[in-house]
Parts: C-alpha cells; structure tokens; sequence
C-alpha cells in the first residue's frame, strides 16, 4: 500500500474494520471515524472487569468504576491541552455541548438588543442553537461572511463584533469546505469587547494538537466519534469564570448537593453539568483513543493529511469537469476535499464511488447557510484521516473517472 510520505506507518491494520475489508476505501471520517483495536479492547476491559455506576456504591467495584470515570476525564483533558480538567464537561458530542452552553450560560447572559456573531462556515449544530437563542431573547444574530478562498473575512468580523456584542461562536476547522480558522484572532476579535468566544472543535480535536489554555477560547467542544472513539461521548473544556456563570442544563442525580421540599442546591462542576448515571463506557474509550492519537502524535497525523490532500487536490484537478471548494492554501485546510462533478448530482456520484467500495459523504454536509453562499445545493466530501493513504486517493480518482464516462455514455 503506498502511504503518503510524511513517515507514518500504514495504521490500517489497527483498524478491525479496515482490516477485515481491505477492498473498502473509507473517505468519509469528517462524519465519523474508524475504531483502533485498543479502543475496542478498552470497552471490553472495562465491562469485563470494572462495570458498575460511579458516584454512587460504597464498595470496590463502584470506586474502580469511578476512578475510570475520573481518569478517562483527566487523560482526555490533558489530551487537549487543558490543566484543569475539572472544566471538562462530558457531554453526548459537540451538539450537546453547543445546547449546554446556549442553554446554561445563554439564556442568563445574552439579552434583548445583544448581538451573537457567527461564522457562514458553521456547522448546524453551532447555528442553530445560537439562531434560536437570538430569536427566544430578542438579541441580534449575525454571519460573518467568507473570503473567496473560503476563509473567514476577519475585516469583517472585526466589524460585526461590536460593543453589544456578547457571544462570537466558530468552528476550528469547517466540516464542509476544510478551513481552519485563525482561533486566536478570532478570540482577540472577541475579547477586546469583552464578549465570550466559543469554538466547535469537532474537526479540529481529531486533526490538530488543540492546546486549550494556550488557544485562549472561553470554551471548546468536541466529539469522541470523530476522533477514533465511541460514539455518545464528548465534551466541552469551558474556562473557570464562564463555567462559575452557568446554570444546570439538566437536573436530576449525582448534579444535586442537597433537596429540600422546596428548593435544592447543587453540586460543583464537572458534576453540576453531568445529570444523571454518566457514559463511563464513552468516557473510557475515549481516553484509550487519544491515548492511541498521542502515541502516533498529533504533529505526525497533521503531516500526513496535509501531504495526502495536496496529492488529493492535485489529482483531482486533473478530472473534467471537477470544481474544488475551500482554501486553494493546503497548509490553511484539514484533509476535508470538497468538489461537484459536472452536471452530476453529488448523490449519484456517491453511489457510483460506492459501487467501487469508496465511501464518501455526498449532500449539504449540515451547512446549508455555506451550501447557498456557495450557490450549491451540495457537494461530494472526501476526507482523510490516520488510516488513509495514496492508494486510496488513486482509487477515489480512478472511480470518478470512470463515473465521469459513465455519465458522457449514458447521456
């Protein structure tokens, strides 16, 4: 198998999945990723020899169930650069993280006249939530726009955030077009007006060395699924003083100090966030995953996907036809390559690759606000990740090929 040469070993055979289907050529880990072995053994390990509820038994096996609980929560939060790990909250993904924060610190923060600012490249998950606060309270809701290259127009963004501003929400890297933004200009932005800057990280945790406290965002969310672990389970690193500012998102177990008949109290965080038995499962595979993402190195796996979508971007402009989304700059983009072919539906371009056993997601890729500033309704996405190499670039070249013939014969 021809890798990339960026000197990482060929990963694949760590992937049972991969392993036992060497014809399958997976492109699409932007929507979620494979699993390595030693995530799989992990959940086994912990059903087969620390399985209880945390929190809650006064005897061995509940504090070994706690402990993995609190530990995968440490590994995790060092993982992504963030000292206090007591600020992690576990969450089901980025989704619910982005909806906790709306929740438990938008609806006592922001005010009628109060402006949120967004990004055009955002995910649904870090619109939407933001679009209804706006609407529930009165405040304003804004889009910066983007940049012919799909980059973030700072100039504008400096613009909109104004002295009303209380919230500016971005992705780190773009799900659709593979933009990575300028985090801490965008912060800077964001903190000379005193507004909170929140950032989805579920792009980017997977893909680039995070370093939360250096980054300087007030909060940072991620998803487990996307970054070799199990699905269910995410977070958000929120920083002391927004998450002292925050109200519970959900009541009941283990996030109550004490009921009384007519009021209760509650506990501190992380626990006051985390209602309810928690996915220690999640949790524990998640640490075994970014236990695995360190042990390849994160400066590694960025290497390797940026010599993989350059070869990408380059065979692929050789193809009729193809027009190629987002920054023209590799080193400005994650290994997420964005095209439409022709007068061929991006739906049907999926099937066809599917055919070839290549899978590729194809649609508006939860960004319709991006999909009509691009003046398109959708876009195939390839999108690369540790496991992947130039053969599976070749394969995806080679299949649109022969789609393309297909279509020109059939027409």
């Amino acid at each position: 198998m021809a890798v990339a040469d960026t000197g990482l070993r060929d990963l694949r055979p760590d992937f049972p999945l991969l392993a036992a289907n060497p014809g399958l050529v997976y492109l699409d880990s932007a929507a979620t990723s494979q699993k390595p072995r030693v995530v799989l053994d992990a959940l086994r390990a912990y059903y087969e020899t620390a399985n209880a509820n945390p929190h809650r038994g006064a005897y061995k096996l509940s504090g070994a169930a706690t402990d993995a609980y609190h530990g995968a929560r440490q590994a995790i939060a060092e993982f992504l650069g963030a000292r206090d790990a007591e600020t992690l909250l576990f969450t089901r993904g980025t989704t619910e993280a982005v909806n906790l924060l709306a929740t438990g610190w938008g609806q006592a923060h922001v005010h009628r006249g109060d402006r949120i600012v967004v990004t055009r490249l955002e995910h649904h998950a870090n619109f939407v939530p933001w679009q209804q606060l706006a609407r529930a309270v009165g405040a304003e809701f804004r889009i910066c726009e983007l940049t012919k290259d799909g980059q973030v127009d700072l100039d504008q963004m400096r613009a909109l955030v104004t002295a009303n501003t209380k919230l500016v929400a971005f992705g780190h890297v773009s799900n659709a077009l593979g933009t990575i933004n300028d985090v801490r200009e965008i912060v800077k932005i964001a903190h000379a007006i005193g507004a909170v800057a929140f950032c989805d990280g579920a792009q980017g945790a997977p893909h680039l060395r995070v370093g939360f406290d250096a980054l300087g965002v007030d909060a940072y969310a991620f998803s487990g699924h996307k970054m070799l672990g199990p699905m269910g389970i995410g977070g958000v690193i929120v920083r002391r003083p927004v998450l002292e500012a925050m109200h519970p998102y959900q009541f009941g177990g283990d996030m109550i100090e004490f009921v009384f008949d007519g009021d209760t109290t509650w506990n501190v965080p992380p626990h006051k966030f985390e209602a309810g038995t928690p996915n220690v499962e999640g949790a524990v595979g998640l640490a075994a995953a970014v236990r695995y993402l360190d042990g390849v190195g994160m400066e590694a796996i960025r290497a390797h996907e940026v010599a993989l979508t350059r070869y990408a971007m380059k065979q692929l402009a050789e193809i009729e036809d193809l027009h190629l989304f987002g920054p023209t700059d590799v080193g400005t983009r994650s290994g997420v390559v964005s095209f439409t072919l022709g007068d061929i539906h991006p739906h049907d371009v999926s099937t066809m690759l599917d055919v070839d056993g290549i899978c590729v997601r194809a649609g508006h890729h939860c960004a319709q606000p991006l999909m009509r500033a691009l003046h398109q309704s959708a876009t195939v996405r390839a999108s690369f990740y540790v496991y992947n190499s130039t053969s599976d670039v070749d394969a995806l070249v080679a299949s649109l090929q022969r789609a393309v013939a297909r279509f020109h014969a059939g027409a």
